[in-house]
């Protein structure tokens, strides 16, 4: 952890410095800033570093003046004698206002802050990233119908079937609706641990599966609790991928 300590009195950023280097062995002070002008000349041509201690107090005023001429990108831990500057300090990306005198006690208690906070960023970005990867799937469609669009619940499909370049749905209940959509662009619209695209006609609901016959030339024929207008059939080449997603799911 790279670390940059602003403190214009010498004996407390030695002390500072001792604590830190004490207490974690990949801690690297990288420099030790006396004032708020040297801290501007640092940091307008210096990478931010991992963390930083700012006394509030300066030989040539108040550090807070630092922030009106840079940007401080990392996480802040001001140390001050006083206490009355605590909420101006939380609005520039402090973690901890540490009261002198600063002890490895209370020190070891902010980084212990610092590890978690960052331990929870981390999480948030991570949960973040994969909610963007995981795909989303439908759980109604919305069926055109004269002046309406009528709600069709997924859990409510027994099979898709294409015809004519045209999607017709039937359902659980017996009900039939047509989409002017490809099954291509269904298929990926619905949750593949729920349905299965059999061949180029038909993509089938797990719960619609009465049976599974053994057919022709080592295919198999996937029978539904509902007729078809024709034999659902499974490819040679599609059998293993079929019989891994039925009985994966199965319920």
């Amino acid at each position: 952890m790279k670390i940059v300590i602003v403190e214009d009195e010498f004996v407390a950023a030695q002390t500072l410095q001792r604590f830190l280097e004490a207490t974690e062995e990949n801690i690297e002070v990288l420099t030790v800033l006396q004032s708020v002008e040297d801290s501007i000349e640092w940091f307008s041509i210096n990478s931010v570093p991992d963390l930083v201690f700012m006394d509030v107090h300066l030989a040539d005023g108040y550090s807070f003046s630092i922030f009106d001429k840079v940007n401080i990108d990392c996480p802040i831990i001001f140390t001050t004698a006083y206490d009355e500057y605590a909420l101006n300090a939380f609005d520039v990306n402090s973690i901890d206002y540490l009261l002198k005198p600063i002890t490895k006690k209370k020190l070891e208690k902010a980084l212990s802050k610092l590890k978690k906070l960052t331990h929870n960023e981390n999480i948030s970005h991570k949960l973040e990233s994969l909610s963007k990867e995981m795909p989303v799937y439908k759980s109604h469609f919305l069926i055109p119908y004269k002046d309406k669009l009528i709600p069709l619940p997924m859990d409510k499909i027994a099979y898709i079937y294409s015809e004519y370049k045209m999607a017709k749905i039937f359902t659980l209940d017996g009900n039939t609706y047509v989409m002017d959509t490809s099954l291509d662009e269904i298929s990926k619209q619905l949750n593949p641990s729920s349905f299965f695209r059999v061949n180029r006609q038909y993509i089938v609901s797990h719960k619609a599966i009465k049976d599974i016959s053994f057919w022709f030339n080592r295919k198999l024929s996937v029978n539904l609790v509902l007729s078809t207008p024709e034999k659902i059939t499974v490819s040679r080449a599609r059998i293993t991928e079929f019989k891994n997603w039925y009985t994966t799911n199965f319920s």
